[in-house]
């Protein structure tokens, strides 16, 4: 029996999911690691600590005696948080600061700067495909850089390293004898040329970020090298499938083919709808991203970001304590006929696609004395099929017209509410899957190409199984009306 273990290490947590060759999971563990939140707008992980749970969850998954047979195989894939930047020393094995989380604004003035020069916004866009925003893993890189004392003089002399969370993990699961990431995670770090595949010298340069810094890039279905998981396992294992989380849903979600697309709810979403093999440049608000590489082939996908989606949930249940756990809100928000005329605009660290205001702060409108908790509540889950609508009445217009259907993954699919009410704002249908960690499914599919055991789309594409379909019901003047008191709500943020 072929087993893949699939690390799915988030913005929360890290996850580990033991699948079969036939891609059913058997068995997940879960790790949460700490959130660091040193000054406003700054948001922090320990590199380290994340290696840590990743192998504890490993080490949990397998506690049971799976996989012990001498004729079993064992396998490796990682999907992971993207645009989260490490920066480490090659000598010591040592990060020289904590990890800057995606959703980290501190490089926000740097960035008002490179936008009030057009020609540097066109060459970026041009190359990467992104739009100049903090939330691209090179602010975090030269922040580091430019911060931490003598982290210049050691990048000079070709002493350190820098990678996405995926990089880390296989430099520190293969004894640091692998740097590399995949294509998905390269093209979110804004020093990408999604159009030659290689790291590109004018935005290298552009961040002042040197070349041996930077980790070799292989397709997501390579093989990167071998691991015991800190003897785990007795004999090395291969490590084999690496993705971005977002890039793992598509693939997860079998969106193999031009003009199907998801959306992945997890701390923050993405909404990516594949475009083919060509990297088109994005209508405004989007960007383009490669997809996946499998197979020989690259494909590309239109992507919109959305920074605060699980993450408001998140909030709402450790922050403001209005609840024990967000599996608790579908029933009070329900328990109300409406929102009451209340918005939330979760601007946390900014507004993403297709807003891009990294500098705007969240905000609520629309508190009377007859507001309630349930109202609140409502308004949180809402705010969520708002942003989610922001991007797909962009995407479908790029791609002419409305999309036939929505693929959604991650926990808050569990909300029926919330998918109901995602539908009837969409007045689209949205599929939720069997497999709930969609991104992991992706991460297995690769893998196994990888390895040899599957060898087209074809093969894999019987392995999803759809659970739930809800097709909207809503009338479409309520609809509008309600709409219409979010983007007033989102107006008075970014006017």
């Amino acid at each position: 029996m072929n087993y893949i273990i699939a690390i799915d290490q988030s913005t929360s947590s890290t996850k580990a999911l033991l699948f079969d060759e036939e891609c059913r999971m058997l068995a997940r563990t879960n790790v949460d690691h700490k959130q660091y939140y040193p000054q406003t707008g700054w948001v922090e992980h320990d590199a380290e600590e994340i290696y840590r749970h990743t192998i504890e969850a490993i080490r949990r998954l397998m506690s049971d005696g799976r996989c012990k047979k001498a004729d079993d195989t064992v396998s490796l894939a990682i999907t992971n948080q993207r645009e989260t930047a490490v920066v480490w020393n090659k000598l010591t094995g040592k990060p020289i600061a904590r990890a800057v989380v995606w959703q980290d604004t501190r490089g926000a003035e740097l960035y008002r700067q490179l936008r009030a020069d057009s020609k540097t916004v066109e060459m970026v866009m041009a190359k990467s495909g992104l739009l100049i925003d903090p939330n691209f893993s090179a602010s975090g890189v030269k922040w580091l850089l430019d911060n931490v004392p003598g982290a210049r003089e050691q990048a000079a002399h070709g002493e350190l390293l820098m990678g996405t969370i995926d990089t880390w993990l296989v430099w520190k699961l293969t004894g640091g004898k692998v740097h590399a990431t995949d294509t998905t995670n390269a093209s979110r770090t804004m020093l990408f040329n999604i159009h030659t595949m290689q790291w590109d010298d004018d935005l290298l340069q552009l961040f002042d970020i040197p070349r041996s810094m930077m980790p070799d890039v292989l397709p997501c279905d390579a093989v990167y090298g071998e691991t015991t998981c800190e003897d785990v396992f007795s004999r090395p294992i291969q490590i084999a499938g690496v993705l971005g989380d977002s890039h793992g849903a598509l693939v997860g979600q079998m969106c193999f083919t031009q003009g199907l697309g998801k959306v992945t709810y997890g701390t923050g979403s993405s909404v990516m709808v594949n475009i083919g093999e060509e990297p088109k440049a994005a209508p405004e608000g989007l960007v383009t991203s490669v997809g996946f590489s499998a197979l020989g082939k690259t494909y590309y996908g239109f992507e919109g970001n959305i920074y605060s989606t699980g993450a408001t949930l998140k909030w709402i249940c450790d922050q403001l304590q209005l609840i024990g756990k967000p599996s608790e809100m579908e029933a009070l928000a329900t328990s109300v006929e409406d929102n009451g005329g209340v918005y939330i605009v979760p601007a946390f660290s900014g507004l993403g696609a297709p807003w891009w205001k990294s500098d705007v702060k969240g905000a609520v409108f629309g508190l009377t004395f007859a507001t309630t908790k349930a109202h609140f509540l409502r308004a949180a889950l809402e705010s969520i099929a708002y942003q989610i609508k922001d991007l797909v009445d962009v995407m479908a217009h790029a791609t002419g017209g409305s999309l036939k259907e929505i693929a959604a993954d991650g926990g808050p699919t569990k909300n029926r509410f919330l998918m109901q009410f995602q539908a009837d704002m969409l007045e689209t249908p949205v599929v939720c899957t069997e497999v709930d960690d969609a991104s992991a499914l992706g991460a297995v599919i690769m893998n196994g190409f990888a390895r040899g055991l599957w060898h087209s789309f074809d093969e894999v594409e019987g392995f999803r199984v759809v659970t739930e379909t809800y097709q909207p019901k809503a009338i479409r003047q309520e609809l509008t009306a309600l709409y219409q008191g979010w983007r007033n709500a989102v107006g008075q943020l970014t006017k």
